[in-house]
């Protein structure tokens, strides 16, 4: 029975030995997984900048544009669909921005913990304005402000689609199909 003894801890430790071996790599995949979540950077963005973005003076390649916020259900909603036409359709020559009418005071927190739960890889924006108007009259005369606001603008910067609320993906995929075409336009 002597002999049973230090066969048992041979066996105990050779258990212990295997089991830390396959959780150690485990671990290591968990902290991995972790770490490959999108780095989100929320941008300030004044009326100036946007106007400027929004002009396409210089433009190359069409843009997809969303106003939206994380207070905003419909907006919410939507952006699944949004992260998707980013990831199939940027490859493919269209660029696109998001922009925030959180407060400011967002930029740092909501924002991008929202982006970053999304998976957005796009340019998201913070609109920082005293007077949210006078950039909703210069985006379009028609919008009222209502968030969710979705506009595809066209390589010479021409406004081909918008919508007031909850975009129908369908309706949105086909006009960026119409837009961007089989074609690969190579960003500059």
């Amino acid at each position: 029975m002597t002999l049973a003894g230090p066969f048992v801890l041979i066996a105990i430790s050779q258990s212990v030995i295997l089991l830390t071996s396959f959780a150690a790599p485990a671990q290591s995949l968990k902290r991995k997984s972790r770490a490959a979540k999108p780095s989100v950077v929320v941008r300030e963005i004044d009326a100036t900048s946007l106007t400027a973005i929004l002009k396409r003076e210089s433009a190359a390649r069409p843009l997809l544009v969303n106003f939206w916020a994380t207070w905003c259900d419909p907006c919410r909603e939507e952006f699944p669909d949004l992260v998707k036409f980013d990831q199939q359709f940027r490859p493919k020559g269209l660029d696109m921005i998001a922009v925030s009418l959180d407060d400011l005071a967002d930029i740092k927190t909501s924002v991008p913990k929202f982006l970053r739960h999304m998976g957005a890889t796009m340019p998201a924006y913070l609109l920082n304005v005293p007077d949210p108007d006078q950039i909703i009259s210069t985006v379009d005369p028609k919008w009222s402000g209502a968030l969710p606001a979705t506009f595809l603008y066209d390589a010479e910067g021409k406004v081909v689609f918008k919508h007031f609320g909850r975009f129908k993906p369908l309706e949105l995929r086909a006009a960026i199909e119409k837009v961007v075409g089989s074609k690969v336009v190579m960003s500059k």
